[in-house]
This record gives C-alpha cells, sequence and structure tokens, in this order.
C-alpha cells in the first residue's frame, strides 16, 4: 500500500499496482512475500509518515502569504461586518453572522422649521430650511408635542400669539432668542400647540422640547377657507388683528383651517396708491412679485370682501365690474372645487356690479359662485371700533355669525 496526499490536504491509501488479489481475480498470480520483503516496506513506510508529518510548502492563497506553521493555536474567528450580508464572503468559523436589526423610524419631529409634523396653514415662505415666514395676515402653525415644556426660536424681536392645549392665546411682545412659552412645565404627556405672528421679525427658526421628546403629528383640519379682503378682513382696529376677525373666528368655529389674505388700503382694481387684489392675490405676499404657488394647499371655499377702498381711488362701475368678473375667473382656475363667494361690502358700494359679476360666472356654467348680501348685519356706532368704518371685535362676530349658515353647507361642515 502506499500512501499519498491528497488534493484535499490529506493522506489517503491506494492499493499498490502489485498487491495481493482477491480469489476472484483471474490472469495473475499471486506474489509471495516474505520477512526482508516485510521490513523493507516498513521502513520506506517510516520514512514516508516522517515526510508527512512536515510542514507543507510556504505558499499564497488569494493575495495572503501561508507559511504552513504547525501551530494549535486556533486562529480568532474574525467579527463580521454588520453591513455585510451572511452570504457576503465566506467565513472559517461556522458562526452565523448576526443579522442587523432594522433602524426604526423616528416616531416623532424634531422641530425645526421642516419638520413634516408641524402644519402651516397660510402662505409661508420656507425657502430657508433655518427659518420659515408667514406672509399676509392670519398664517400660523400648529403642531403637538410631547414632554412638559416647550420653547419656540425667533430670530429677532416679534410680537406673537401662542395657544397650548387649545387654551387661550397668549400675546408675547417684543420677545426674541429662545423664548420659553411654558413658564410654568405642563403635565407630562402629549400636547398641542399653535403660534400665529402678530407683528416684527416674524421669522420661525424652530422649537426646543424636553431631551428625548419630539413633535407629532397635530392633525389638522381637511377643510381650508381664504378670506380675501382689505383692512376690515385683515382686522384693523380690532383687539388681536387676524385674531379676532371674522375670517379667524369664522373658521374657529366652524373647525376648519383659515388664513386671511388681506391687507389695510388694498383696493380690487390696482390703482395709483392702492395695490389691487386683482393681481396681488396671486402672489406670495402682500407685496413683491414672486408669485404663490397654488399647489401648496387647495381651498374649499373663497370668501371675497372688496370694494370699499376703490371708490377712494375712482375705480368707475364698470372697470370694477369688469375687474371682478375676470377675478373670480382667475380665482375658479386656481381651486377648481371651491365655492366662492362675492359679500357685499358693509357700506353698500359697487353692488350691482359685484352681483353682475358673480352673474356673468354662473351664466358660464359655474354654479358654484354666490353674492353675498350684508346689509343690515352691522349697526354704525355699535357695531363698529371707529363709528362706521372698521367693526369692532363684537362686530366680527356678527360677521362671522351671519356667514357660518350660508358657508357650512357649502363646504360640507356643520355649524355647532
Amino acid at each position: 500500500m502506499v500512501l499519498h496526499r491528497g488534493s484535499d490536504g490529506h493522506s489517503g491509501v491506494e492499493r499498490h499496482p502489485h498487491a495481493e488479489r482477491g480469489p476472484g481475480h483471474r490472469g495473475r498470480r499471486r506474489i509471495q512475500r516474505g520477512p526482508r520483503h516485510r521490513r523493507l516496506h516498513r521502513v520506506r513506510l517510516q520514512r514516508l509518515l516522517e515526510q508527512l508529518r512536515q510542514p507543507p510548502l510556504s505558499f499564497t492563497l488569494n493575495g495572503t502569504p501561508c507559511t504552513g506553521s504547525a501551530t494549535s493555536t486556533p486562529s480568532p474567528t474574525p467579527t463580521p461586518s454588520p453591513s455585510a450580508s451572511p452570504s457576503a464572503s465566506p467565513s472559517a468559523s461556522r458562526t452565523p453572522s448576526p443579522t442587523p436589526s432594522p433602524t426604526p423610524s423616528p416616531r416623532g419631529g424634531d422641530g425645526s422649521p421642516a419638520d413634516p409634523r408641524i402644519a402651516y396653514t397660510g402662505r409661508w415662505d420656507t425657502g430657508s430650511s433655518t427659518g420659515y415666514v408667514p406672509n399676509w395676515t392670519g398664517a400660523y402653525f400648529e403642531t403637538a408635542f410631547t414632554g412638559t415644556t416647550v420653547k419656540i426660536k425667533q430670530r429677532d424681536a416679534v410680537n406673537m400669539y401662542v395657544s397650548i392645549d387649545g387654551g387661550d392665546d397668549v400675546f408675547y411682545a417684543g420677545v426674541r432668542g429662545t423664548v420659553n412659552l411654558t413658564p410654568t412645565p405642563l403635565p407630562s404627556g402629549t400636547h398641542t400647540l399653535r403660534v400665529s405672528y402678530r407683528s416684527g421679525d416674524t421669522v420661525f427658526q424652530g422649537l426646543v422640547l424636553d431631551p428625548g421628546a419630539t413633535t407629532v403629528d397635530p392633525h389638522p383640519p381637511t377643510k381650508l377657507i381664504e378670506f380675501v379682503g382689505d383692512s376690515i378682513t385683515a382686522g384693523y382696529l380690532d383687539s388681536k388683528l387676524a385674531l379676532s376677525a371674522y375670517g379667524w373666528v369664522l373658521g374657529e368655529r366652524l373647525h376648519v383651517r383659515h388664513t386671511q389674505i388681506a391687507r389695510a388700503g388694498y383696493c380690487l382694481v390696482a390703482q395709483e396708491g392702492c395695490a389691487g387684489q386683482s393681481t396681488q392675490y396671486f402672489k406670495l405676499g402682500s407685496t413683491g412679485a414672486t408669485d404663490w404657488d397654488f399647489s401648496r394647499y387647495t381651498a374649499d371655499a373663497v370668501v371675497i370682501n372688496l370694494g370699499t377702498n376703490d371708490i377712494g381711488h375712482h375705480v368707475t362701475g364698470s372697470a370694477f365690474q369688469a375687474a371682478y368678473t375676470s377675478f373670480l375667473s382667475a380665482v375658479r382656475a386656481k381651486h377648481p372645487r371651491a365655492a366662492l363667494f362675492a359679500m357685499e361690502t358693509f357700506k353698500q358700494r359697487y353692488v350691482a356690479e359685484t352681483k353682475a359679476a358673480v352673474a356673468a360666472r354662473n351664466a358660464s356654467g359655474d354654479a358654484n359662485v354666490y353674492y353675498i348680501g350684508t346689509e343690515g348685519w352691522l349697526t354704525p356706532g355699535v357695531d363698529y371700533a371707529d363709528g362706521d368704518g372698521h367693526p369692532s371685535d363684537a362686530g366680527h362676530i356678527k360677521i362671522a355669525n351671519r356667514l357660518a349658515p350660508v358657508i357650512a353647507p357649502k363646504i360640507g361642515v356643520s355649524v355647532p
């Protein structure tokens, strides 16, 4: 018998070609082996075994030099990389590589301006990730958060209203930097927050929460109403400006989102000294030429109250009617499914022209445009902050109460 090293490195046994054959073998004679032959065989076998005990020659495997050292100390099993799959590369160890656990998605947001769990209503400039800026009036943001405290970061002095857990709006005057909105910590749990800016440096730079706390989706209402107008719609001369104007009051009553695209002194038709909503409505801000991206939200209703200021800038009836008809058509193009309402001004200016603009839209096949008469809604000297020009807080509440049963059924909500 001859021992040999197989291709796998292990010793094996193969029959010598002159080895003794069994009884079934035919054609060859049996070879008789004597004592001398057996001694020679043992010597050859002993030499071969000594050769097998010698280390193999040095060689290279996959670029790694191997010396064939005969140490009996096992090599440490390499720790598998967590990023590699168990079958990515062979391993000398039979221990399977651990399967990395999936990275859990965060359960809440971080309170930064771009946090998707902060809901912005109105026309916000979100061009900078470090600070979002509201435009027009009546814009606000809301969110929910865990923990017991919340702070807001403001670039510079600002006046703002803050409501926590649906409570009254608290006024913060001239605050800047990191402002503590919960000087008395709240009970542990999930809370809601709403912030609306009144004036000043209205750059929202984010929220600061407790360690480990997060923002949570506030689940805002799905319906939204835009209120378009001038100083009356903006809440000029009332106690909280936009927050006590009829649009805000009505939106809160109907439990819908709401915003006021309005500014004091604005007209429908642009004239010297009077910006025209017939063009400015389609912009990001109450000033400037940047177009508003109407894909950011779609209104369910647009309530328009314009014409009070046009007469003071000598806009003729025919010009007003033509501009109003075109304006309704352009608004319809931006809000295809919204109910459009054209309010009679509280001073009853351009009444016939406003009615005619609505009738023209109806005649063109747009039945979801409505005229709202307002005669008798407010009493001069009683419901105004300045006699008969700008409604008081009580006057705005009266307007909201009159509008509620008109608008609510058109957008599919009930009046509480």
